[in-house]
């Protein structure tokens, strides 16, 4: 199982990383916080301190076109907020 699908790059959560050293992933529906701590330290060689998640539903969307209502759902996700210890960082843009 592939648990760490991406990283969330956002205004939001670049303040989280400058004032609390959190960091922000989308991840696997099915993984638990042990499974996403593993994943973690393992991809970027860092301590992880706590990991908080939260489960988003998809929302239904409508919009009117010329043929009439088109509507459809956005997906649902896991995201998950990582804290790292004092000291340790991940750089996202290393390999641009």
């Amino acid at each position: 199982m592939d648990i760490l699908i991406r990283p969330i790059v956002t205004e939001k959560m670049e303040r989280l990383t400058g004032k609390l050293n959190q960091y922000g992933f989308i991840v696997d529906k099915r993984a638990n916080k042990f499974q996403i701590k593993d994943a973690i330290q393992d991809m970027y060689g860092v301590t992880v301190d706590r990991v908080n998640t939260m489960r988003y539903a998809g929302k239904r969307k409508s919009r009117y076109t010329r043929t009439g209502v088109v509507t459809g759902r956005t997906n649902s996700y896991k995201k998950a907020v990582v804290t790292l210890k004092a000291g340790d960082k991940i750089d996202f843009y290393s390999n641009i």
